[in-house]
């Protein structure tokens, strides 16, 4: 891409937003509430063992969404289920299904999140150059309430999810589907993520622009890392 972009689409998790704590130490906090004491530590590593090996949700093109928020929720169970039994399997949360509905509810919330470093003024400057700007993510449907949560909704043209798509990324499928929603060719697109494959390898599969974020002290780097020159005065 030789010119500016006419379009930026970010990544969610890594990229525009994070957590407020650490994986296992919300689950441990929350499993105690109901019975369960686990080192946050022991927690963290059998999540990440656990999620590492999990199959990918079935999405279908087509799909209906009551259909594939019923798969996502019922992969993030499993998911709980193998991370506690992981940790310590004779410390599981009980009754599991309160448990769960509690934790599953508190990362649909922007109470579990919070933006990167710089992240709305660089939404709001990219608007201000007129430049569309939309979330590519293999979240699940509870990403629009957390977004608008955090109060950057207003600052996204499109919400790109696995559930409407029918493909999550790396698939080229997801990355078209957000350039079409916005009306812009792939080549007049960049891609903001900080994932090597299925962010940075599928979005140049795609013909984006690739931005790793880790290369970026903070977002607000961004427009100049894309070749935007500096705004006349400060964007509102």
């Amino acid at each position: 891409m030789s010119r500016a972009p006419r379009a930026v689409l970010f990544d969610a998790v890594g990229t525009l937003l994070r957590l407020r704590e650490p994986v296992g130490a919300t689950y441990a906090r929350l499993a105690a509430e109901h019975g369960a004491r686990v080192p946050a530590g022991r927690l963290e590593e059998a999540f990440a063992r656990c999620r590492a090996a999990a199959r990918a949700v079935g999405y279908a093109p087509g799909q209906e969404l009551a259909e594939a928020a019923a798969l996502e929720r019922a992969w993030w169970r499993r998911l709980v289920d193998d991370t506690f039994r992981a940790a310590d399997g004779a410390a599981v949360p009980r009754p599991f299904d309160a448990f769960f509905e509690r934790l599953f509810a508190h990362y649909g919330t922007a109470a579990a999140w919070e933006l990167a470093p710089g992240a709305e003024a660089c939404l709001r400057e990219l608007r201000a150059r007129g430049v569309a700007t939309a979330v590519v993510s293999n979240f699940d449907l509870r990403l629009p309430g957390v977004l608008r949560g955090l109060g950057v909704d207003a600052l996204l043209d499109a919400v790109v999810l696995p559930a409407a798509v029918g493909a999550a990324k790396p698939a080229r499928a997801i990355f078209e589907a957000a350039c079409e929603r916005l009306g812009v060719a792939a080549e007049e697109a960049a891609f903001v993520g900080d994932q090597p494959g299925e962010d940075l390898t599928g979005a140049r599969a795609a013909g984006l622009r690739a931005v790793d974020a880790g290369a970026l002290a903070t977002l607000v780097e961004l427009p100049a890392a894309l070749g935007l020159p500096p705004l006349a005065t400060e964007p509102r």
